[in-house]
């Protein structure tokens, strides 16, 4: 028998293997099956960090102490403090704490604690793959940036802060919208502000989606909604003392400590901390939005059009063209996005809000694939410097805004959004 057999028959193998991962890393047809593989390895990867790398404590403790004086009768929130200071987060953030306090033997078993946190984890992650399938404008091998990040790992499973639960229900509520599902996407995002009112970054590109595809009316009873579902769950609070419950819990003003700035570190101490830096920000943060806010209109004929459509007509949709699950998508990530980068200060944990984002942003840019991929690897490098630095906090500065400038240029929109010229001709 000849020896060429077994040695082709090995060939084939090799070949027929090499197919299969480039129709995972190419084909929209085996996205899902890479996402299985990406999900399994990365619910392995995120085991052996629990296992092998040390917890490390930082907020968990203070939670749990300021639940105990919740569970203890306590209902003024000036009087809720703990190791690290005062309760600043909703009451959503109790509640869920709450359960936590109940599974994980009064907050002692961190084992525990940790193993929620990497279901939770891997929650965020199927989440994220969602939207991005939903979209379908993103290709299969960007997938496997998604679980890379050394410090969004970190933030989850050795720190066990409360912004994943906030980020959760962000994801949860991006997918509904891009569904089509918008009183579900209410709902959910209302739940993740309560959680944390970072979520309410997301509120301008929302109420863009809301109005242009339900309209006025429902746009109305939508925000009206959302302040009611606060009002229910801060109940107990706001009968106990309102004005210390809004101010510390839905804080807009609050002042953050230089030290653990991550994006501010190249200015000084005391311009970081100016009244005139932070409304700096504010105005840059504004005037992004509406000019992202006036493009984000164009292909319905220019937001002055919508807007007057909308009021003649408060009960129909006053877009022209519809919406699809991409467009939503990278105008809610677009909006979360330029908080993020006029913010007047992030912390390391302020990573989750858009890690999950980031490929998917960088993809609506028309920049050319290396330079997409130096602004991630700077980005979650910059993430990965402690103490910050000039250097690391002027890089992660300068990608998050080249990137957003990056969006602007190219598919700020999503890709394939149809014009009312396609819509006429249908």
């Amino acid at each position: 028998m000849s020896s060429s057999g077994p040695r082709l028959t090995s060939i084939r193998s090799l070949d027929g293997f090499c197919q299969y991962c480039l129709c995972l890393l190419t084909d929209p047809r085996y996205f899902l099956t890479l996402v299985a593989y990406i999900i399994v390895g990365d619910a392995v990867l995120t085991q052996l960090i629990i296992r092998f790398i040390p917890y490390t404590e930082i907020d968990w403790e203070t939670y749990i102490y300021q639940l105990e004086l919740y569970l203890g009768g306590e209902r003024d929130y000036a009087m809720i403090e703990g190791p690290t200071g005062p309760l600043v987060y909703p009451a959503g953030h109790l509640y869920i704490h709450q359960v936590l306090y109940a599974i994980t033997s009064h907050g002692t078993n961190l084992k525990t604690a940790q193993q929620i946190y990497g279901l939770l984890y891997i929650a965020s992650l199927c989440l994220t793959c969602a939207i991005y399938r939903k979209s379908s404008n993103i290709p299969n091998w960007v997938l496997i940036l998604l679980p890379l990040s050394k410090r969004l790992h970190s933030i989850y499973v050795l720190r066990l802060f409360n912004d994943c639960w906030e980020v959760l229900g962000s994801q949860a509520a991006v997918l509904a919208f891009a569904s089509g599902n918008d009183a579900l996407g209410v709902l959910l995002f209302s739940a993740a502000i309560s959680v944390k009112m970072s979520a309410l970054l997301y509120l301008p590109g929302i109420l863009v989606v809301l109005f242009r595809r339900r309209g006025m009316l429902f746009t109305m009873v939508s925000v009206a909604g959302l302040v009611l579902a606060q009002v229910a769950l801060g109940w107990p609070f706001l009968q106990g003392n309102s004005r210390s419950y809004l101010k510390l819990a839905f804080e807009f003003s609050r002042q953050f400590l230089y030290k653990w700035t991550v994006n501010w570190r190249f200015v000084s101490e005391e311009t970081f901390l100016s009244t005139a830096w932070s409304r700096s920000l504010l105005t840059l943060h504004l005037a992004t939005l509406v000019a992202f806010g006036f493009t984000w209109c164009r292909h319905d004929g220019g937001v002055v059009s919508v807007i007057s459509r909308g009021i003649r007509k408060p009960v129909s949709s006053p877009s022209l063209v519809p919406l699809t699950a991409d467009h939503v998508a990278t105008i809610l990530f677009t909006s979360n996005l330029i908080g993020i980068a006029f913010a007047r200060s992030l912390h390391y944990q302020f990573y989750s809000w858009y890690a999950y984002h980031l490929p998917f942003l960088a993809w609506r840019t028309r920049y050319p694939v290396p330079i997409k991929l130096v602004l991630l690897l700077g980005i979650e490098y910059a993430w990965n410097v402690y103490p910050s630095t000039p250097l690391s906090s002027g890089g992660l500065c300068a990608a998050n805004l080249v990137l957003l400038a990056g969006v602007w240029l190219g598919d700020q929109e999503g890709k394939g959004v149809p014009s009312r010229t396609d819509v006429s001709h249908t």
